[in-house]
């Protein structure tokens, strides 16, 4: 159902971005690729991170990796992935199909520089073969506390 809530949120914040659903899976930033016709960084993953007390998103380019150094200077402390059944819990999307839109709970959402390098990204839209295609600056402007360098090219 977490597409629903997606094509709900798009609806009222971005009606002009169109919610792609694929009838392969996009779940993995090879499959969504394979299955979009794009290079893999141009999928914009989402990872559920846990920083001390916090918990937040971070959307970066489908090949980079996170850097532990850098997230530690960007979120002050070391970053932890969390679970896939707490990460359905927060933000209401499987593993998958996590992504910043139409989240259950409230979120901080970073976006990673790296995603600057595409004049469009796609990032997962609440299922395991769903996206919407955005340029990486007007998804900061939708759902970003900030930016930061968190991550690692290849």
């Amino acid at each position: 159902m977490s597409v629903e809530s997606v094509r709900d949120w798009l609806a009222e914040n971005a009606p002009d971005l169109r919610l792609i659903e694929a009838h392969a899976s996009t779940a993995t930033v090879l499959e969504a690729a394979a299955t979009l016709g794009v290079e893999p960084g141009r999928i914009a993953k989402t990872l559920a991170i846990r920083v001390n007390d916090m918990v937040l998103l971070l959307v970066t380019r489908g090949d980079a990796r996170l850097d532990n150094g850098k997230a530690k200077a960007a979120f002050g402390g070391r970053p932890r992935m969390l679970g896939p059944e707490e990460t359905l819990a927060l933000t209401g999307h499987p593993v998958g199909g996590v992504c910043p839109f139409g989240l259950a709970a409230p979120l901080p959402v970073y976006c990673d520089v790296s995603l600057e390098s595409y004049l469009t990204v796609f990032p997962a839209a609440g299922s395991l073969n769903s996206s919407v295609e955005v340029t990486p600056q007007r998804l900061g402007e939708l759902v970003a506390t900030g930016w930061v360098d968190a991550c690692r090219l290849p």
